[in-house]
């Protein structure tokens, strides 16, 4: 019989396991992250096809799609950024609650695409700390599921004291964010 999901490291025994609490949190959180996807571009359209059935994002924990930032972890950037959307989308951040993560899908939200004009900002990350890049023009449904599993992979190992620790308070601070 296949395992659907890996056990944390623990002790295991007839009838009961132990694990820490860091690692339970790190695995529940993995398993049910709420995207909030901001797609203003075609990568929103692979973001779809990604939702529909023959995907199905819903079998990694991130079927229900937030489009309120109180409410999501996970903000998906997708497709062309112009410069005046970037105090839009910086807000969007900072109503997020802690922990979050970000996600820049596509060229154009990574690195401002085949724009390289006045009015498109030149990657997200200009304005906004990003943990995962997807590259692709667009990128196709199986890149953007890559990003997710990447996004799971780094949701289930933080650590607690990770978002208060002084690293994380400079590297918000290098981006005007306190």
């Amino acid at each position: 019989m296949s395992e659907i999901v890996k056990a944390p490291e623990g002790f295991e025994g007839h009838g009961f396991f132990a694990t820490s609490l860091e690692k339970a949190v790190g695995l529940a959180r993995k398993n049910s992250l709420w995207p909030l996807p901001f797609a203003t571009s075609c990568c929103g359209i692979e973001f779809m096809a990604t939702m529909a059935s023959h995907y199905d994002l819903g079998r990694f924990g991130s079927e229900r799609l937030s489009f309120s930032p109180r409410q999501a972890d996970l903000l998906m950037v997708m497709g062309t950024i112009a410069k005046k959307m970037g105090p839009v989308l910086r807000q969007v951040y900072e109503q997020m609650a802690e922990p979050k993560w970000v996600m820049a899908v596509g060229a154009c939200a990574s690195s401002g695409g085949i724009f390289d004009t006045y009015s498109v900002l030149q990657g997200i990350d200009r304005i906004l700390p990003v943990d995962v890049y997807v590259p692709g023009c667009p990128p196709r449904p199986e890149q953007i599921l890559d990003g997710i599993m990447r996004i799971q992979e780094l949701v289930q190992k933080e650590q607690f004291g990770r978002r208060s620790s002084p690293e994380y308070l400079k590297m918000l601070e290098g981006y005007g964010i306190k």
